[in-house]
């Protein structure tokens, strides 16, 4: 049964991969992404049409940033779900998203180049979630889950009302549109070289996440239960953190603030193939994956102008969050 549903996720991902690569404002055949492969392995053809182009230099990348960005953050939002034993939580619970957005903003402001704005951005949510981390670690003798929480909540509030800040201080001609559309997410910017940088670090994030898939699992038991159970909660809950951290931070500095992912594709995946999470995390970040292609698809198709993937993951996942609310006294392990 887990098997059928692992291969129904597969089909899934690889009927959205073949549909945002067709499908679009210039739309591609099969012989423009045929001839392109061709010629990215020695096969000269010729000039390149235009098709081949548009495949090489603008779908490609942004279908596999597509890929990237759903996967990472289905695959955090999964792992912060589980440790907090929570499926209303999201990958910016500690505040990274709300962090990495403060950077992009500040390098906006200061007119950086784009390398310059998702190296603030990156830093930014780094930055946010380490200082929640040391504030749970100074406030000891009180619930570290609960500290952890309201910690995100504060700071992500902080930073928040700093972005609030820069915007009135920016350029509204200039910059401050950009701000707008960056903190509303898009992968229309993605390049090849950026998913470069991203995909190690969402990698390194990965491995000890699949690693300690068992012991992340007894977290959702309970602290104690996971002490009797011979697992460092302490250093199992810093590992997790820093992993999920790195994983949201590296896609949310090239892509932006995409919200909804990661608490809609894991708590998905947790009606498929159930709470464990050596199961959940590779399903959760299929799932991502897939539902990041088919969004994207729809904001370049669905108007002349492309709408940000922010608005179109709020609309269907709004709707999700209440239905999730209403199921708030049912037990979801």
């Amino acid at each position: 049964m887990r098997r059928g549903v692992f291969l129904l996720l597969l089909v899934l991902l690889v009927a959205a991969l073949a549909l945002a690569l067709a499908v679009g404002p210039y739309p591609l055949r099969l012989a423009d992404v045929i001839d392109t492969l061709v010629r990215a392995f020695g096969g000269e053809r010729g000039a390149p049409t235009a098709g081949e182009i548009v495949f090489g230099r603008v779908r490609l990348p942004r279908v596999a940033a597509g890929l990237l960005v759903g996967a990472a953050l289905s695959g955090a939002g999964a792992t912060y779900q589980t440790m907090f034993r929570n499926p209303l939580v999201s990958p910016d619970i500690l505040g990274v998203a709300t962090g990495a957005g403060l950077g992009a903003v500040a390098g906006i402001l200061l007119s950086l180049p784009v390398v310059g704005i998702q190296a603030l951005a990156f830093a930014g949510g780094l930055a946010t979630v380490v200082l929640v981390y040391l504030i749970a670690a100074a406030l000891r003798g009180h619930d570290r889950t609960l500290v952890l929480v309201l910690g995100g909540v504060v700071v992500g509030a902080l930073a928040g009302a700093c972005i609030s800040l820069v915007k009135i201080m920016a350029d509204p001609y200039d910059q401050l549109p950009a701000i707008t559309f960056w903190l509303l997410g898009s992968l229309a910017g993605v390049k090849l070289g950026d998913l470069a940088v991203a995909a190690p670090l969402v990698l390194a994030g990965l491995v000890p996440l699949a690693l300690y898939r068992w012991r992340i699992g007894v977290l959702s038991l309970g602290d104690d239960e996971a002490r009797a159970l011979g697992v460092d909660v302490r250093r199992l809950r810093g590992i997790v953190i820093a992993a999920a951290t790195l994983m949201t931070a590296s896609v949310v500095a090239i892509a932006g603030v995409i919200g909804w992912i990661g608490l809609m594709m894991p708590h998905i995946a947790r009606m498929l193939v159930g709470p464990n999470f050596a199961r959940l995390l590779p399903a959760s970040m299929l799932l991502g994956a897939a539902f990041m292609l088919a969004v994207d698809t729809v904001a370049r198709s669905l108007a002349r102008v492309e709408t940000p993937l922010g608005i179109l993951t709020a609309v269907l996942g709004a709707p999700f969050f209440l239905w999730l609310l209403a199921r708030g006294r049912q037990s979801w392990g």
